[in-house]
């Protein structure tokens, strides 16, 4: 069953974020008006509606030995295009945080990294060892 994601989220700036998810990450561009923008993540629907800023409370967990974002979001991938987006966005010098193997040798095994967008949103991208463990208990 081939079924898309949907996640609307405020932005500060519309141009930034469109620059950020079409120049960097390379996404598609969907629907847009002066305040707000679709973008095709991996074939995801991305809805960022101008806002200005905004405040979430609990920012961090722990997870194994990694302090992560509470508040994030992200695509999972196959293993190739996790490493190509990896390796590009690394040489554009660009902060990727927690690069890291989650849940090594157990149920679950993934690769991810996460980037800040220019909202703050921070952006998970993840690849499973065994797609089939995506959502295994």
């Amino acid at each position: 069953m081939d079924i898309k994601f949907h996640l609307a989220l405020p932005c500060k700036d519309i141009a930034e974020t469109r620059a950020f998810y079409l120049d960097v990450v390379k996404a598609g561009l969907g629907r847009q008006t002066e305040h707000w923008l679709d973008i095709d993540l991996f074939g995801n629907q991305l809805t960022f509606t101008q806002s200005g800023s905004f405040n979430f409370d609990f920012k961090n967990y722990r997870l194994e030995d990694y302090i992560l974002p509470s508040f994030h979001f992200g695509v999972i991938v196959p293993v190739e295009v996790w490493g190509e987006l990896y390796a590009r966005l690394f040489q554009m010098d660009l902060e990727i945080t927690t690069e890291a193997t989650f849940m090594q040798d157990k149920t679950g095994e993934h690769l991810s990294f996460f980037i800040q967008d220019p909202n703050g949103y921070m952006v998970e991208f993840k690849s499973f060892k065994e797609p089939k463990d995506i959502f295994a208990t």
